[in-house]
């Protein structure tokens, strides 16, 4: 419940601020297993272009580098920005631009919550 209004409020800050224009958001829960991951992608649809903004909450309690599980941002002409998937970090941006890839972790699940706020 606490996760849900926190969202509600920085869409309203979101829409106050920087005009974005957001309606509604859909969120899940992700368990990846070890050796799992998540291919280079847009988090969007091809049928569907209704998102503009993710944001990941990650859940790991204690992960280290020996870990694995890097997310991977591509920003176009900046190179690689890896990101560790720390617990109680949070990882925002845009649905529509920004291709990202989710690499394997190696020595147990990696867990978080993805959103996706929508127009």
């Amino acid at each position: 419940m606490i996760y849900l209004k926190k969202i509600e409020k920085f869409i309203a800050y979101l829409n106050k601020t920087c005009f974005t224009s957001i309606k509604s958001f859909e969120s899940h829960y992700a368990n990846y297993e070890k050796r799992r991951f998540y291919k280079r992608h847009l988090d969007q649809f091809k049928n569907e272009k209704g998102r503009k903004y993710s944001i990941v909450l990650y859940l790991n309690q204690n992960w280290k580098p020996d870990d694995g599980g890097m997310l991977s941002l591509y920003p176009n002409d900046e190179g690689i920005k890896n990101i560790s998937p720390l617990g109680g970090r949070i990882v925002l941006l845009r649905s529509d631009e920004m291709e990202q890839e989710v690499h394997a972790s190696f020595t147990r699940a990696r867990v978080s919550v993805a959103c996706w706020l929508k127009d």
